[in-house]
Order: structure tokens, then C-alpha cells, then sequence
């Protein structure tokens, strides 16, 4: 039997809350300015009925990864939080960060509190760890934050050495426990991902963990399109899988807001991992289906270590 994954991410959710003004300082105001552009691009209409057409889906979990909000500011936690709780339950959705949920540094502290419930069973972490690891049926969910503050005009990632430390070891014991393995990260973790100035900062080293370790399924968000690469390991190739913004409305059928649910089942000595993709139809009338995802297959993404 399947165990049945959905996957989104960058939900961007708006309308913005009037900021005040000494929250436009620095980077922030780049942001606001860039957000009175680019707002647009994202319908709340449109990520209102992706998440209604999730939910009857009726995934065993769903994983979002990152980009909930927008410039970080205080008053847009409590709407993020709000919104994860549209997904379904805390036990149900798993969370990690992305870059515009750690804008800037003022951010980091309601982050800190805000997610929590998200990243960790009941009785488990007062504040947020990364890597986590939360086991559902026969999959580990490890969790990975790219999220930190960086300079205007830039909209990179990294780990940093704890988190690298930690994770190997993570999905070694999810191995030897038999489970099919899930890791989340909201920026693409290999070098060709994503532009200059954009991408994950670690990637090498991230790549080699991967290479010693394996994994059955990477996830991740950032770029507001569908990719699919792969990332060698000690059993074969991984899929590194893209899903676009949830809430975009326009651009190539890549581009469009859509989400994936994954099914992962036990096959042999190993696992079949397959997906579909679910999101805005060709002439925007509403959400449906868009086709399978072969994860075996080459998006035309080629890889960089």
C-alpha cells in the first residue's frame, strides 16, 4: 500500500499588512518595492482552490517548503500560521523555511516560535532544530532549513555546519530502520538550481552527504517552477523534485501554480517512488490534473557538484 506525500511551497500569501515605516529599512524596502511589482503574479483565489483540491486528495502528509510569507514582517507570522492550519493539523504537515520566512534579521526571532508545532511532535522541541526528523507510516520527513537573512538583492541559501553534521547521520538511522527517506529544503540543493545570488551556498558539500548516504526523494521550492534533477548516491540516482509557487497565476505551464502528490511504497529490498502533478489547468478555469512526473526522467536540469 502507498504511502501518499503532497508537496507545495511558496504560497507568498498577500495581501501584505501595511508595514510600518521604520519596518522598510534596508532590504526590506527593495522587498516592498519589489513586492508592489510582483504581487500580482500571486492569487489568493488561485491558492485558496489548490489547497481545497489538495485536501480532498487526502494525502497521508503534506510537506511545504518555505515561502509562506513575504518580507518577514511581525504582522504577517500570525496570517502564516493561520494559513499552515488550512493544510490540515500539525501532525498532519511538515514545515521548513525559505528565504522570505527569514527575510531579514528582525525576522528570525517570531520565526523561531511561529513554525514549531510544524517541525516536531507534541512534547518535542521548544524551539526550532534542524535537521528534524518525523517518522509517518513507513517514511522519515527530514527537515532542512536554507532560510538565513541576506543582503538586498540577494535571495540565497545555506545550511552551515550543524545541520550538515547532523544530517548524515539522520538518514543513515532512517536506513537501517527501513524507512523510505524524504528530505525538505526550500532552495535547490545542487549548483545549477538556481541563478547567481540565489542558491544554496553549501551545495557541494550537501551533494556529498547525499553521495555517501542516499535518499529515496528530495524536495524543495525557491524557484516558482517545476524541476526535476538528480543527485548521485551509494544506491543510485536521487530525484530532486521542484514544484512551483502555489498561489502563481502566470507563465508557462512550469510556472503555474501546482503541487505534487508523491506515492512511495515498498518495492523488493528498496522503494518505487511515483508522482503527479496538480495545479492550473492550460486555460485557467481551475485546479485538475496535470499528468505524472518521471522521476527518472531528465527535466532538462542539468546538475553541478
Amino acid at each position: 500500500m502507498s504511502f501518499v506525500l503532497a508537496h507545495l511551497s511558496d504560497a507568498h500569501i498577500g495581501p501584505l499588512p501595511r508595514p510600518r515605516l521604520r519596518e522598510l529599512a534596508g532590504k526590506r524596502l527593495t522587498g516592498f518595492i519589489n513586492w508592489n511589482r510582483r504581487g500580482r503574479l500571486h492569487d489568493m483565489a488561485v491558492l485558496n482552490s489548490l489547497v481545497t483540491d489538495l485536501r480532498a486528495a487526502a494525502p497521508d502528509h503534506i510537506a511545504m517548503t518555505g515561502d509562506i510569507l513575504n518580507l518577514g514582517l511581525a504582522a504577517e507570522f500570525p496570517v502564516a500560521e493561520a494559513w499552515l492550519r488550512t493544510l490540515g493539523v500539525p501532525h498532519d504537515v511538515s514545515f521548513v523555511p525559505g528565504n522570505h520566512d527569514a527575510y531579514v534579521r528582525a525576522s528570525l526571532g517570531p520565526l523561531a516560535t511561529t513554525f514549531v508545532p510544524w517541525l516536531a511532535d507534541p512534547g518535542g522541541l521548544a524551539a526550532p532544530a534542524f535537521p528534524y526528523r518525523r517518522r509517518r507510516g513507513p517514511v522519515a520527513l527530514i527537515g532542512l532549513s536554507s532560510a538565513i537573512p541576506t543582503a538586498p538583492f540577494l535571495a540565497s541559501g545555506a545550511l552551515g555546519a550543524v545541520q550538515r553534521a547532523a544530517l548524515g547521520p539522520l538518514l543513515a538511522e532512517a536506513k537501517r530502520e527501513g524507512l523510505a527517506r524524504v528530505v525538505m529544503i526550500h532552495h535547490p540543493p545542487y549548483r545549477a538550481g538556481a541563478s547567481a545570488g540565489r542558491g544554496l551556498r553549501d551545495t557541494s558539500a550537501f551533494a556529498a552527504i547525499i553521495a555517501a548516504h542516499g535518499a529515496e526523494l528530495i524536495l524543495h521550492g525557491h524557484n516558482h517552477r517545476a524541476m526535476l534533477a538528480h543527485l548521485p548516491g551509494p544506491d543510485g540516482a536521487v530525484p530532486v523534485l521542484g514544484v512551483p509557487s502555489a498561489s502563481a497565476i502566470p507563465g508557462s505551464p512550469n510556472h503555474r501554480a501546482a503541487y505534487h502528490l508523491v506515492a512511495i511504497e515498498k518495492q523488493g529490498k528498496g522503494w518505487l517512488v511515483t508522482a503527479r502533478r496538480r495545479g492550473l489547468l492550460p486555460d485557467l478555469s481551475g485546479i485538475g490534473d496535470l499528468g505524472t512526473v518521471d522521476l527518472a526522467g531528465d527535466a532538462g536540469e542539468p546538475i553541478g557538484i
